[in-house]
């Protein structure tokens, strides 16, 4: 053991020997040389399931032994209601002996947990942002009570939160709170997967005044099990049918089962995610609440028709707790072997058990995404092992030619080689203009307060973290729409206090999440929550939820109540949502898969067989040589290969020079491809015409944002002036510097062209 061993607590070594550890790992070593030596903060980043909160938390329990606090020492903040109630189990019997109490604070919590806290606040509170919100608000009194010796915040899963409305609402409230207490308390933030520490860690320090520790220790080499199987949905035949995997890492040699996989009667590629989870201890995760539904009934379904047990369960946010906690508590039972359908919900660091593998529906938008999921498994010792599945419509003779190239597998290897080669992944986005999260924090400020004259008010919240880069006259401007819209009030003495529309907004629970919710109604059977839906279908009518379906019975419009009762079938079901942004490298690497003839050894032969089809379609028809493609008469393609951002932001200065080109019917899929309509001209005249553009002119973001148009995305939106909400597009949604570098490329393109014969699907009509 090293000598950081012997600056733990005694019950902290007990623990210890207890367990059997022979060494502490190096992150423990790293995080413990941190905290005991320094009064820094410290952002932790190191894989999955490598002991990242036992790191955190030796040393700052030591540090509380030894010198205790008189309120509550720690605050552990994390974005999901699941990590509090679970984060600390494992160390329970560490807790007792250190006789360390530890209080839950969120939404599901009884009253009678909160008063417990609220009377005895020692030790550590584990709360989510939106709890902490509704304490700075509605009981600042007993933050000091409660506060007022904090030593340490902890906050989980800072990538999810850097740079993020949710994330920066956490700072707000830390700086809040710090005002509050007159203390600045460490932070300590724990991420897997953290693409540029240096941004991560500006951001957790943002506010304290303090140094932010990254430490840097080696991590021992990964191994994986990994397999990526693809089938057409259509025209199945024994051809398209692969044996069920045992899945393989890079490099590996392996065998694979002898049973195949039976002729789908419903779809191959689910025939085959069932075979693949079958008696195992699995996750299947999917991309969306719609596809997480359709593929828990699915599996459902082959479960009926082959006569075998229904082990599936789901879960994801609209879901009632109670399902989620069931679904929680069998993952974590080593003795049951179900199977759960997931989102996002289960991808973050809950230890859930020992689960034999996780399968992947089509390719997660991020390497971040890939890495939290596959890390879900290979806890315990075991090797992490994902399989992912991709399915796809058997394409007509006369599909477009970028409807025939699979882009999901395309990103699939993409994030896996990037992550492989160059452990790329990706940076944290912070906002420059969070103006929904300001128009909220100035309510709960000016409530909290009372009264403020509006110079104290801008002093409080514009000195709050996330607000630094926000213009004191765009403050200006939202003050004064707040009070024209009556969400705040003038008083005769000329001071602010909050207006009868303010007072109907905090009233509500939802005041306290920064993310944007809907109007949802809650489905009852008997006695049973089963979650909510957005829409109420009528009486009679059937959706699905919780992987099943299920028929209205009655509905409670004014109390927004469904009673149902469960029938059997299959059906789908939509939320509105946003699914992310994909970055530039990964769509970088799309285009070296295509373009390079490495066989990567995690495809299986159906997925090997689509690539070649893919490289095969690729060169021939010239996409990748150039980026402009005819793809008949005037209607031409581009492959930009840029990430979301910049691709919107390329689209958005194409219809700028729309006219000039004689362009129309511009469509686009994903940051993939856009399409459209060019009569004068081909694709080196447009690539000629941006070129020149960008030399002449550059890119005036502005520009490319109409006067009138009023972008709304988050949730206080819609209450904000329209020169803000373009203000904050310009600054957070486009991006001009990855164009700068590309289109001079692609103009590159064309003079390599002239050395070359010119293919037929390069010309352009009449050429």
């Amino acid at each position: 053991m090293s000598d950081v061993f012997s600056r733990f607590s005694p019950y902290i070594q007990d623990y210890i020997y207890a367990h059997d550890w022979k060494e502490l790992r190096s992150v423990q070593v790293a995080a413990a040389e941190v905290i005991f030596g320094t009064d820094h903060n410290l952002l932790l980043t190191s894989s999955t399931a490598s002991g990242k909160t036992e790191a955190a938390f030796f040393p700052i329990l030591t540090a509380l032994d030894e010198n205790p606090s008189s309120t509550f020492g720690v605050l552990y903040i994390a974005p999901l209601k699941s990590l509090i109630n679970d984060q600390f189990e494992r160390m329970d019997d560490l807790l007792r002996q250190g006789n360390v109490p530890v209080y839950h604070w969120h939404g599901d919590v009884a009253a009678s947990h909160k008063n417990k806290a609220l009377l005895n606040p020692r030790g550590i509170l584990q709360i989510t942002p939106e709890s902490l919100e509704s304490m700075l608000l509605n009981r600042p009194n007993d933050c000091v009570r409660m506060f007022a010796d904090l030593r340490f915040v902890v906050l989980d899963e800072v990538h999810i939160m850097t740079g993020t409305d949710r994330g920066n609402q956490v700072l707000c409230q830390l700086a809040r709170l710090q005002r509050i207490i007159g203390r600045v308390p460490r932070r300590v933030g724990l991420s897997a997967t953290v693409g540029d520490p240096r941004i991560a860690a500006h951001w957790l320090g943002a506010g304290t005044g303090k140094e932010t520790d990254v430490p840097k220790f080696p991590e021992g080499r990964t191994a994986w099990r990994l397999g990526v199987e693809h089938f057409f949905i259509q025209n199945v035949n024994e051809d398209q049918v692969a044996p069920v995997p045992e899945a393989l890492g890079p490099g590996e040699e392996g065998g694979e089962k002898e049973d195949a996989v039976r002729v789908a009667e419903l779809d191959a590629g689910f025939e085959y995610v069932y075979d693949c989870t079958k008696n195992k201890k699995c996750i299947i995760f999917s991309n969306s609440r719609e596809e997480t539904e359709y593929v828990c009934a699915t599996m459902r379904q082959i479960a009926d028709r082959r006569g075998e047990p229904d082990d599936f369960l789901i879960h994801h946010g609209n879901l009632s707790a109670a399902l989620r906690e069931e679904a929680e508590a069998k993952l974590k039972d080593d003795e049951i072997r179900a199977v759960t359908c997931a989102t996002v919900t289960l991808e973050l660091g809950i230890d859930i058990g020992r689960l034999e593998r996780i399968v992947q529906i089509d390719a997660p938008n991020t390497v971040s995404s890939f890495l939290q999921r596959l890390g879900r498994s290979g806890r315990r010792d075991s090797v992490p092992e994902m399989m992912m599945v991709f399915r796809e419509e058997d394409p007509l003779p006369n599909t477009p030619l970028p409807q025939l190239i699979p882009w999901g597998l395309l990103r699939a290897i993409a994030c896996v080689q990037l992550y492989l080669e160059e452990r790329f992944i990706e940076p944290p986005n912070v906002k420059k203009l969070p103006f929904s999260l300001l128009f909220q924090q100035t309510l709960s400020t000016l409530a909290s307060a009372g009264e403020l004259t509006a110079q104290a008010l801008a002093a409080r919240v514009l000195t709050l973290p996330p607000f630094e880069n926000v213009p004191k006259e765009e403050y200006r401007t939202m003050l004064r729409a707040m009070i024209e819209q009556d969400f705040i009030e003038i008083t005769e003495d000329h001071t602010l206090i909050i207006g009868m529309k303010g007072e109907r907004v905090i009233g509500s629970f939802k005041f306290y999440a920064v993310f944007k919710d809907s109007e949802d109604y809650t489905v009852r059977c008997q006695s049973d929550e089963i979650g909510t839906i957005t829409s109420p279908p009528p009486v009679g009518d059937r959706f699905a939820l919780a992987g099943r379906v299920w028929e209205v019975e009655e509905l409670d419009i004014a109390r927004k109540l469904i009673y149902v009762k469960q029938v059997k079938g299959k059906m789908e079901i939509s939320w509105p949502g946003d699914y992310g942004e994909i970055h530039t490298r990964i769509l970088e690497r799309m285009k070296q898969v295509l373009e390079e003839d490495t066989v990567y050894p995690y495809l299986k032969p159906n997925a090997r067989r689509r690539l070649e089809m893919a490289r095969n379609l690729a060169r021939n028809t010239g996409m990748l040589r150039h980026s402009t493609v005819c793809l008949g008469g005037y209607t031409w393609c581009l492959f930009p290969w840029l990430g979301t951002r910049s691709f919107r932001t390329l689209r958005k200065f194409i219809m700028k020079n729309a006219a000039a080109l004689k362009i129309s019917n511009l469509e686009f899929e994903g940051c993939y491809y856009m399409t459209f309509r060019m009569e004068k001209g081909n694709g080196e005249a447009l690539i000629s015409h941006l070129y020149k553009e960008l030399q002449s002119n550059g890119i005036d973001l502005d520009s490319l944002v109409s006067p009138t148009e009023s972008p709304v995305f988050e949730k206080y939106d819609p209450y904000l002036p329209g020169e803000l909400l373009r203000s904050a597009y310009v600054a957070d949604r486009l991006r001009a510097d990855e164009i700068m570098r590309r289109v001079p490329e692609l103009m590159a393109e064309y003079a390599d062209k002239k050395k070359s014969p010119e293919s037929a699907s390069e010309r352009g009509p009449g050429l």
